[in-house]
């Protein structure tokens, strides 16, 4: 194997998981290794939840993103849910719309198709989706959601060409997630400028990742049933050592799936939004008891 890892080093990708992992030296703008993600705020009740209860339990959330999608919210909403952020300090990450489970194809139902479920069917849902990225940024979002490799490249390219905000973030869904660092180098070089990697990685294999990319990580470090109900609370701090910058992303083991989402499920969204941020507050307190010296965003200063 010498002669491949050898190949792998001169194209600047870890030859091997570290182990043990080295700590990360990078870092978010404000020097900061980690931040607070609430995932699944799916409107504007959700957000002012995750807001009130951020304030009782004393959590700092620099992030929220949405999974149902930007086309099934209100311009209201949208406006709203952008005012509610830039007046707290937190990022509002939305997901773009459509996509192949929207969609007439069944091919993303079949148990070996489902690596397709959030990809962008033929030409005309590519169209919809930039429509989604460009109606949310008129409404003044600066953070979108992305779960299709040509989309994100479309997106970066009309980033560079002016015909998308310069500032604004391009995250990578965890349905789209690297497992290697080669493939997260791929989506840090079209555009992505967060990369949410598998919630299921080891700490050796996180710390290649970030050895191979400059863009902040998104862990679930709880991840909901679907993507496998892993609750690894105590291992976050190793995370943040490892992976930093790093988004801790807090997802909920035995809930329901709300997407697509809205008022006909809302009671339970708000709930479950509520309890997101409580599981935060837990994870915070190992990161205070276990390594006190990570340090946190006080606010968002991107």
């Amino acid at each position: 194997m010498t002669r491949t890892r050898e190949d792998l080093d001169r194209l600047g990708v870890p030859s091997g998981d570290p182990s043990p992992a080295p700590s990360s030296a990078k870092r978010f703008p404000d020097g900061a290794q980690y931040r607070i993600e609430i995932p699944s705020t799916e409107g504007p009740g959700a957000f002012r939840t995750v807001l009130d209860e951020a304030r009782n339990l004393g959590v700092p959330v620099h992030r929220v993103s949405q999974g149902s999608g930007i086309m099934l919210l209100t311009d209201s909403e949208i406006t709203e849910m952008a005012d509610l952020g830039r007046a707290n300090g937190v990022e509002v990450n939305l997901f773009v719309g459509p996509r192949a489970t929207f969609d007439v194809g069944a091919q993303a139902y079949a148990p070996a198709g489902k690596t397709l479920g959030l990809s962008l069917r033929g030409s005309e849902q590519l169209v919809y989706a930039i429509e989604d990225v460009r109606r949310a940024v008129d409404l003044g979002i600066q953070s979108v959601l992305v779960s299709d490799i040509g989309l994100l490249a479309i997106l970066g390219k009309m980033k560079r060409a002016g015909n998308l905000p310069e500032n604004l973030i391009l995250k990578t869904s965890v349905m789209m997630a690297p497992a290697n660092a080669a493939s997260a180098r791929v989506l840090e070089d079209l555009g992505a400028t967060t990369i949410n990697v598998p919630s299921d990685l080891t700490i050796g294999q996180l710390a290649a990742i970030r050895s191979a990319i400059d863009a902040p990580i998104d862990l679930y470090v709880e991840a909901p049933d679907n993507l496998g109900g892993f609750v690894r609370h105590y291992e976050v701090p190793e995370f943040i050592r490892v992976a930093a910058p790093l988004y801790v992303k807090l997802g909920l083991r035995n809930a329901p799936d709300v997407y697509p989402s809205g008022t006909h499920v809302e009671p339970t969204v708000v709930r479950l939004s509520r309890e997101r941020v409580r599981r935060a507050r837990l994870v915070l307190d190992r990161i205070s008891q276990y390594a006190p010296n990570l340090r946190i965003s006080e606010f968002n200063e991107d």
